[in-house]
């Protein structure tokens, strides 16, 4: 077998991987076992479940004997006889010993499927039943239906009711185990749903995941749209996912039943079919690998363009200042054609395929039809045949032609399977290494100390990055004390901030000590706004239940903005804050974060550049009646009185510290 031709196996093998990694945690968490341990919990579900279907239907048939045997003998002819031969063989203590042995599993397992991981089993026990006996069913309406022509062709009326009679029977026992599956499908996809998405969001906030594979950084992964990831794929995956699983298993049981079904009909007609069926299914796989490729861009496009609409908005007003509406449309067109584009392409590909299933669809009809007349006309078979026939060939067609059926929404799972696995491996590999950025270089030794920061001979590298901002930097803030740093733009004044705040690690051969998370705090030049009301952007990061409402107001009065209590005398209003609140509005209501946490350090990276000369001095004066040590990026000549020492970078990895009284902003 040559490489190309093994390579459609290898790609289905990957993906059943990808498949297993992101179904396995939920129903057996994976940190605590292997995998085969979670496919053997599955075959010993399928054990239990046919056991269990037989014994309820040895029960029903015990049952309705020992009530009324002529309702037994009307409505499950043959039935009693059937199950009877099934027990004196050894298809029944093999069913049942098979039974045991997978429910001796689940008991071994007990104790892994604890905190709620044995309820998934469990309803999908019930579906799996629910689609046995489905089967079940259907296979006895493939005799109903030849009994039903023998019976019109030979004018026997009184037949003719009873089986009738039975059909209804079978429709009444049929239509609520369908409405109960219908419902159990997208109840278990949506308990998936709201696990995945809660495991991925936490752990895409854990370790700062969320900040490594930020999309808006310069060297941002090959992770694109983290939040479709975590709200679409998951949707699509978890509902998906769970469908093809329960039509594959539905298709399996039709196949195993109904080619017995045609077998005994013709054996001639039972091989045909299986030809038949292997050569346009082989065909549509092959025509169909393109439709993989073309939805997993699709899904990306569509993303971006989403993105780049979700930009205009937030940015709407700065667009109507700079008059750049014709800029943003440009750009908003090129990911709209980039879209359409791709997605020209997939409608090629899905209408070349349309027609080769529409193809295989028409034939398929005329099969049982050429291979029974000759049997018929022979007078080896009854009429009934016919109509038996034609129904096992559909549902055997139908079963083994599963993936011609369904090959878009297939193609489309497939694309979400990559995706999501790939996101999911990708926060679980920045989870394990504990830093967010911490797989990038070599890290040097970094602690705690309390109220103080202390740096020896760091090297600044950004990330991904080999130029050195600052060279063998050593320094210490003490408690009380504060420090401005200075320099020309793009010389690492921010990446320096970074660095303190623990945004960025040290490259070994330095050491820094700084002090707790809840300690230090940090301030940037166009503050935070979350989604939430005012008293939530006042206590921000904390939660608000931990103020007064007191609090609150003499906080707002001590930053000047009073004014915002008039506009807004509830706290609990939510509103689009960074559109509604001017940017010195913004940066005063950070300060008044900043004084309800009362950190031990602040980090400000020109934070008061909106604001006027003299408010800068109120809220810096607040903060050294606090007494918290602090750090500034600044420009303003006026920020030296409340600084003890400056640190000058030179943008080439040099440095100096001179005392802030001293300094002279000339040279910049």
């Amino acid at each position: 077998m040559t490489t190309s031709s093994r390579r459609p196996f290898r790609d289905f093998g990957l993906q059943l991987g990808r498949l297993q990694r992101l179904a396995q945690p939920y129903f057996l968490p994976v940190e605590e076992n292997r995998s085969w341990q979670f496919l053997l919990l599955v075959v010993a579900l399928l054990m239990v479940v046919i056991g269990v279907t037989l014994l309820l239907l040895t029960a029903i048939v015990g049952i309705s004997g020992a009530l009324s045997p002529s309702l037994q003998e009307r409505f499950l002819p043959g039935v009693p006889e059937r199950v009877d031969a099934i027990w004196d063989g050894w298809i029944g203590p093999l069913v049942s010993a098979l039974g045991l042995m997978g429910g001796g599993c689940f008991v071994v397992f007990r104790s892994k499927l604890r905190q709620g991981h044995w309820l998934p089993w469990l309803l999908l026990g019930v579906i799996a039943l629910l689609i046995l006996v489905i089967n079940g069913i259907n296979v006895g309406i493939s005799f109903i239906a030849r009994n039903i022509e023998n019976a019109l062709v030979g004018y026997d009326e009184s037949s003719f009711w009873k089986i009738v009679a039975i059909y209804a029977f079978c429709l009444v026992l049929a239509l609520p185990i369908r409405a109960i599956q219908s419902y159990l499908i997208p109840k278990v996809g949506l308990m998936w749903r709201q696990w995945l998405s809660s495991r991925l969001l936490n752990r895409y906030l854990a370790n700062r995941a969320y900040y490594v594979l930020n999309p808006n950084d310069e060297n941002a992964s090959d992770i694109d749209n983290p939040d479709q990831r975590i709200s679409d794929d998951t949707r699509s995956f978890t509902i998906t996912s769970l469908s093809v699983i329960v039509e594959v298993i539905s298709a399996l049981l039709t196949f195993l039943s109904f080619i017995i079904v045609l077998w005994t009909i013709n054996s001639r007609l039972a091989l045909f079919l299986l030809v038949y069926s292997v050569i346009g299914t082989s065909l549509i796989i092959f025509a169909s690998r393109k439709l993989v490729v073309l939805n997993y861009q699709q899904l990306k496009l569509e993303a971006d363009f989403r993105y780049g609409l979700v930009h205009i908005r937030d940015n709407a007003e700065s667009i109507a200042f700079y008059g750049g509406e014709g800029q943003e449309s440009k750009e908003a067109n090129r990911r709209l054609n980039g879209a359409i584009k791709n997605y020209n392409n997939l409608i090629v590909w899905e209408a070349l395929i349309s027609v080769i299933q529409r193809s295989y669809d028409y034939f398929s009809r005329f099969l049982p039809w050429l291979v029974i007349a000759p049997i018929y006309f022979a007078k080896e078979v009854d009429f009934g045949v016919f109509g038996q026939a034609s129904i096992a060939f559909s549902q055997v067609l139908f079963s083994v032609s599963y993936i011609v059926n369904n090959i878009d929404r297939l193609a489309a799972f497939s694309a979400s399977i990559s995706r999501l696995e790939s996101f999911q491996g990708r926060v679980d590999e920045i989870s394990a290494d504990g830093e967010g950025l911490s797989n990038t270089i070599d890290i040097a030794p970094q602690t705690v100390k309390n109220n103080c920061l202390l740096l020896k001979h760091v090297n600044l590298v950004p990330p991904y990055s080999e130029r050195v901002l600052i060279r063998d930097l050593s320094l210490s803030l003490e408690p009380h004390q504060s420090l401005l740093v200075v320099g020309h733009s793009g010389c690492g004044k921010t990446s320096f901030l970074r660095l303190v705040s623990g945004l960025w690690p040290v490259q070994s051969g330095g050491e820094i000590q700084r002090p707790s998370a809840g300690d230090l705090l940090f301030i940037p030049q166009k503050p935070y706004m979350l989604l939430g009301s005012l008293r939530e952007q006042l206590a921000y990061p904390l939660q608000s239940d931990r103020f007064a409402e007191d609090q609150f107001l003499a906080v707002l009065a001590e930053v000047r903005l009073p004014d915002l209590l008039n506009r807004y005398p509830n706290l609990d209003v939510k509103q689009d804050w960074p559109r509604l609140l001017s940017l010195g509005e913004q940066q005063r209501l950070a300060f008044a974060r900043l004084l309800l946490n009362a950190p031990q350090m602040v980090v400000l990276d020109e934070a008061t550049s909106a604001l006027d000369v003299a408010t800068e001095r109120h809220l810096y004066n607040l903060l050294c009646r606090r007494e918290m040590s602090f750090i500034s990026v600044g420009h303003r000549p006026t920020l030296t009185e409340f600084h003890d020492t400056v640190l000058e970078l030179d943008g080439h990895g040099g440095w100096r510290l001179l005392p802030a009284a001293d300094y002279k902003f000339d040279r910049f």
